[in-house]
This record gives C-alpha cells, structure tokens and sequence, in this order.
C-alpha cells in the first residue's frame, strides 16, 4: 500500500479521570510526557506541537444518578475535547489525545467522525482494549462511564451524551474492530452481538495469531480511509502494564503488541490516536508510560524488521 507522509502531530493532554472507576488517570497526560512521548515522535522526523492540556471541571466522586456517573462533567471534557481534535483534523494535522480515561472516546472519535463526514473519507476505528466499552446504564451497576463509550458513539443512551458533535448517531458499529477484548459482562455481550460489533478478543488472537488478526482488522483500508486508533492501555497484559485502573489478565504480550503496532503503521493511514487510561498512580516508576511510549513510536514507524519486504503468505 502507498504510504502518505505523515502529517504534522498535536499533542493534547486531557488530565482527567471523570468516568473512571479509580482516581489517577488524570495524571496520564503528564506521565506520557514524562516518558518522553513528545521527542520519540520528533526523532522520528515528525513535526510535534504539544498544545498543552484541556480544561474542565474537577471529579465531584459522587454515585450515579439514573445510572450515569457525572454526567454534566462527562459532557463538557467531551465537548471541549470534540472541539479541540476536531480543530486539528481541519487544520490537517494529526491529533493524538492524552488521556485521561476512555470516556474521552466519546469527544475524539465523535469529531473525527464528523470529520470524515466533512471530507468524504471512509473511517475505520481501531478499538484496542481488555474491554468491549459497550455497556448501557441498564447493564453496568457502576455507571463508570469509561464503560461505555462505544455504545453511545453507536447512539444507546441519554442524548446528553449521544449527540456530541451533533450527529446521531456519531458512527455506526461497522466502522469498529475491537482488538484484544477479554472481560465482558454478560449483557453487554448480547448487545454487541446484537449490533454487530466486530470484536477479535484473545481467545481469537490466541487461535489465530496476531498476524492474522490484524490481517483481518486492516482488511479493506484503502487510500480513501481515515484510520483512527483508540489505545486503552489495559489493551496490554498487566504484567508489562500495570499501570491501569482496570487490569485483565491474559492481554497481549510485548511482541504481540509491538506487531499490532508495526501492522497498523505499514499501512501508512493512522491519522488520528487516543491513549487512554494511563494511571500513574498504580504504575511501578512509570514503566507503563514508557511502555505505551515505546508502542506508540512503533505505531509511527519504528520498526524491529531487519528483512527488506515482509515475507509472502
């Protein structure tokens, strides 16, 4: 596939954890910088600006009402973040959203998606994570809205939240590959079998390779799509990323990870990531930061391939 020039990168920080079930992801944005994420990508000959971190209201830690935590303040980092990566996407850059945890979702891929709409571009959505993010205030007791960005990007749920960036709903569930998914609730289940959802969980990798999943996951990306990738850390096995709220064991291992990455940067199409739920408070010195760092130079072309052309099937 002919590979485009990687348009110039904005960083923006989106410190905090509002629809978290733990306190600290907050801090993410800071940690990404610390691990250096900012010079690995200009090392990388990218022109890199970081454009600092977002605002918004503070994490009140209170219970859900009517089966949604914090929803007011979901909203606004929501809007503020569409807005922002949005902004970045006209401009032509390539927004890489900080975070934060992974009710930013709803804010960044609602924008790329209005994007896509804006240009005429195909969007495929890479959706890396332990878990599907496909619960409904009906299913999940906690009301964690991290929870469930997937579902309202798909248009289930109160129109506070579906109808950011104006569009309802903002994508439909054919653009979505979820990759690496080990821990989902029993109804959340039947729901995205219900809508369709693509979903290549470990059991699926385990069988058939990291190879062969991105294969399929890739399958149909042309010169007309914008790939945008959504990066929850706990994607990763918490024995090399503990650094996570919500840690699942049996995730991919360094290697399967680093190839995910590299096949996704073959293509030459990523234009647009979030990193979510990056925890610095539960991380052991940062490790999982420059781990996230470390994949992420692979996603932008770093690669451990000695051999001039990958081998034939």
């Amino acid at each position: 596939m002919h590979q485009l020039a990687t348009p110039p990168v904005s960083l923006i920080g989106v410190p905090t954890d509002i629809g978290a079930g733990a306190r600290g992801a907050s801090m993410g944005p800071e940690a990404l910088r610390v691990a250096g994420i900012g010079g690995v990508l200009a090392a990388q000959g990218l022109q890199v600006v970081d454009r600092g971190n977002l605002n918004g209201p503070a994490n009140p830690w209170q219970p859900p009402i009517d089966g949604y935590r914090h929803i007011d303040e979901v909203v606004a980092w929501n809007h503020t973040l569409h807005a922002a990566v949005f902004d970045e996407l006209q401009q032509g850059r390539l927004p890489i959203v900080l975070g934060g945890d992974h009710c930013l979702g709803l804010g960044s891929i609602s924008a790329v998606a209005r994007h896509c709409r804006t240009v005429g571009r195909k969007l495929r959505v890479l959706w890396l994570d332990a878990h599907a993010d496909f619960n409904t205030a009906a299913l999940t007791p906690s009301g964690n809205i991290h929870g469930m960005p997937v579902a309202l990007l798909c248009g289930l749920g109160p129109a506070a939240l579906t109808g950011i960036g104006g569009h309802v709903p903002a994508i439909t569930p054919d653009v979505v590959r979820q990759i690496g998914i080990r821990s989902v609730d029993p109804g959340e289940k039947r729901l995205v079998h219900e809508h369709g959802l693509e979903v290549f969980d470990m059991r699926y990798i385990d069988e058939m390779g990291m190879r062969h999943t991105m294969e399929q996951a890739l399958a149909g990306v042309d010169a007309n799509t914008h790939l945008h990738v959504s990066f929850d850390v706990d994607f990763l096995d918490p024995e090399i990323a503990p650094g996570v709220g919500t840690t699942v064991p049996g995730g991919p291992t360094y290697r399967e990870a680093q190839l995910c990455m590299e096949m996704i940067a073959d293509t030459g199409r990523l234009a647009s990531l979030d990193v979510m739920e990056l925890n610095p408070a539960l991380d052991v010195r940062n490790r999982t930061a420059e781990l996230a760092v470390d994949l992420i130079e692979s996603l932008f072309g770093k690669s451990t391939l000695m051999r001039k052309s990958a081998p034939r099937a």
